[in-house]
């Protein structure tokens, strides 16, 4: 049977109405409010975002400071996946461990990243990488520079504990007749991690993965807020409201939200394609 047009553009229109309809809000109350301060035109803010090469406020191009925020948030984020996830996979699979571990671990959750910031700046200052290695003025000691231990700190924090709890969620849910199994068929204990427990907890593990990109990109405006920072999108947002430039705060906002959805949607690819026995299990 033929599709209608209907049919055909209805799958297609519908994810775009919302967002026009917000455009068309957002012109028809810049104009009705007519200050550029409280609300700046979309022109205005869609012009910064058409240049993202473009030097502002002599902090430098609004695609730079993306670009040294998201390695921020990278760093802090793999730290975070790197010791979380294998701490959650041994609290998950061995009892004595999540009993050791889980009540210490369960009194910081509840602690916003923000809480941290007064113990991590008298803990770090303003030292970074360039510190440690001690790197001559130049472009690594540029880069390394940007890496300042209590941003990536606040940024760790926020992405470990949804890493850490998914990770234990996901191996603690293991049908234990799949671990039997493995053992009554002579699987070593190397097998049963590496040919069952980890493929059957990936899904939950990944899920964990995305949730904490998504809240260590929304711990980088914090971080950036820190002392000692001179660059990155969240530094560039609040110099800009100083010097009330509001329409680079709003563009800087959709370049977080921009690059943060594209992470997210990197993951839901890759849930798609390699969990889709998930979907069939249903």
């Amino acid at each position: 049977m033929k599709k209608s047009p209907t049919h055909i553009l209805m799958p297609l229109g519908l994810p775009l109405a919302v967002p026009l309809l917000f455009l068309a809000a957002w012109t028809w109350l810049a104009g009705l409010v007519a200050n550029d301060i409280i609300l700046p035109p979309l022109a205005q803010v869609m012009e910064i975002l058409g240049k993202p090469g473009e030097g502002l406020i002599s902090m430098g191009s609004l695609g730079l400071n993306l670009a040294v925020s998201l390695v921020r948030v990278l760093t802090g984020y793999l730290l975070a996946v790197v010791i979380a996830v294998p701490l959650g996979i041994a609290m998950g699979y061995y009892a004595s461990i999540f009993k050791m571990l889980n009540t210490f671990l369960g009194l910081f959750r509840p602690i916003p990243p923000l809480a941290w910031v007064p113990l991590v700046l008298a803990w770090f200052g303003v030292a970074s990488l360039a510190t440690v290695f001690d790197v001559e003025p130049g472009p690594a000691y540029v880069f390394l520079n940007n890496l300042k231990f209590s941003m990536v700190f606040i940024i760790f924090i926020g992405a470990f504990y949804p890493v850490l709890t998914s990770s234990i969620h996901g191996v603690r849910s293991v049908r234990t007749t799949l671990v039997d199994s493995a053992r009554v068929l002579g699987a070593s204990r190397y097998d049963i991690f590496r040919k069952v427990l980890l493929p059957a907890a990936a899904p939950s593990i990944v899920t964990g993965m995305r949730i904490g990109l998504g809240v260590a990109w929304m711990c980088l405006v914090s971080a950036e807020m820190l002392p000692g920072s001179l660059s990155g999108v969240g530094y560039l947002i609040t110099h800009a409201y100083t010097v009330a430039r509001t329409d680079i705060v709003v563009a800087g906002m959709i370049g977080i939200g921009a690059v943060g959805a594209l992470l997210d949607l990197a993951f839901r690819l890759v849930e798609d394609r390699r969990f889709a026995w998930q979907r069939l299990e249903r």
